[in-house]
């Protein structure tokens, strides 16, 4: 675990790796083994009506402020992950899922990193908000012959089902973005995709 506060970036907050060693391979997220160049699709997920459940378009918007990505790299700034998005399986090598997680028993503003099926096959720990996760794309997917390799990003949220719509982030949250944005960009850079910075 690292801290996530460093000098001249005002990011706060902290990052959890849950991903070992043994799933790392699984997953197939090392880096000698992205030495081409890859087909990488980010999805951001939530709904930005309902307080932190919107990280994830927040977290796409500021991206798109700081980054410039390859052609190689698609970016979908969506709401709830749906069924509708199963054709990212098939075009791309590597997907991956920015998201709200609760239930985790960090901080609100901690960054998780962890496989696709530590986050949707259980409950609580590492659980997203949104019914369908990443690993029910996978595996939907796989029945038509599809299959890419993924990697889910979430921040422990504070508050992501208010009373009321409201739009905007809690202020741990809010804190915290820009380190959630940066893992995001660390992970693309890791896989050989090179951003421009803005």
């Amino acid at each position: 675990m690292e801290q996530g506060e460093r000098a001249g970036d005002n990011m706060m907050g902290m990052i959890q790796d849950t991903v070992t060693e043994d799933v790392e391979k699984q997953i197939g997220i090392e880096h000698a083994d992205f030495a081409r160049d890859l087909r990488v699709a980010v999805l951001f997920v939530g709904n930005k009506l309902m307080l932190d459940d919107g990280v994830g378009p927040a977290a796409y918007e500021l991206f798109c402020e700081r980054h410039s990505v390859p052609e190689n790299v698609q970016l979908y700034d969506i709401g709830c992950l749906s069924m509708d998005m199963i054709f990212v399986v098939d075009e791309f090598d590597v997907v991956i899922t920015v998201d709200a997680v609760d239930g985790t028993g960090n901080p609100a503003g901690t960054v998780l990193r962890f496989a696709p099926d530590a986050m949707a096959r259980h409950t609580g720990a590492t659980a997203s908000l949104h019914d369908l996760k990443l690993i029910d794309l996978f595996d939907a997917a796989a029945l038509l012959g599809y299959e890419a390799r993924g990697l889910c990003l979430g921040m422990q949220v504070e508050n992501p089902s208010p009373e009321v719509a409201t739009v905007g982030l809690t202020p741990a949250v809010h804190a915290a973005l820009p380190l959630l944005v940066e893992t995001v960009a660390a992970e693309l850079t890791r896989l050989g995709c090179y951003l421009e910075r803005q």
